[in-house]
């Protein structure tokens, strides 16, 4: 076979590797649904980092998928009148995590809105983080990966967690029986000896609260302003 020939055959196993990832790649997405939020590290088994980021930029260019910000791409979903939808805060946040291999806990006023205590969804949405800090803008929406302490982490992906961080952001001099008696109300039963078991996670002025969020009928005979 002549030098040019060889050249010409690695130019189409080239191109045919090239299209094998890239059809790979729209099989799982498509698979996965609507609404997805994925990064490059999401289908490296599906072949090389430079293969994968290729695929990707021209799946975004031709609209097959969209890019959100730089390595973060989503398959939006569709509404009949506004068109292409943002994804969640959360949905973003999760994949960063993902490729990070970190974790989230949500905090600050989007961990008070989670528990229905705000009704009003940030326009910052704060997650800590046991990973680099770090801040995404998609759309209108402002997502802030804070890296934090691991005690904070501790009680990452439990119902506690969000409760710790959300009575943080209403603070001591704010709490009210209201706020109390709607945390008692969304913390289900079965998840209430874990608020009770991580009461150690949190600062001692919440001890008495959480005892009440966790408790039989909120405890109201309590003390607690």
């Amino acid at each position: 076979m002549s030098e040019k020939c060889a050249s010409f055959s690695d130019m189409e196993a080239h191109h045919e590797q090239r299209r094998s990832v890239e059809s790979d790649l729209l099989r799982r997405i498509r698979g996965d649904g609507r609404g997805g939020v994925f990064t490059p590290s999401h289908f490296l088994d599906l072949g090389s980092r430079a293969a994968v980021d290729q695929a990707l930029s021209r799946m975004a260019a031709t609209g097959s998928i969209r890019r959100l910000a730089r390595g973060l791409y989503d398959y939006p979903k569709k509404h009949p009148v506004l068109g292409d939808l943002l994804p969640s805060a959360e949905a973003i946040a999760v994949a960063i995590a993902a490729r990070d291999a970190t974790r989230l806990q949500p905090a600050g006023a989007y961990a008070a809105n989670l528990l229905g205590l705000t009704e009003q969804v940030p326009a910052k949405v704060v997650f800590l983080s046991d990973g680099a800090s770090r801040t995404v803008v998609v759309g209108r929406q402002t997502i802030v990966l804070k890296r934090t302490t691991p005690r904070n982490m501790a009680s990452a992906g439990r119902l506690s967690g969000l409760v710790i961080q959300a009575l943080r952001h209403i603070g001591q001099r704010h709490m009210t029986e209201r706020v109390i008696s709607a945390l008692h109300q969304r913390v289900p039963a079965e998840a209430r000896a874990g608020v009770l078991r991580d009461l150690k996670l949190a600062p001692a002025w919440m001890h008495p609260i959480l005892r009440r969020v966790a408790g039989p009928e909120g405890m109201e005979t309590s003390n607690t302003p």
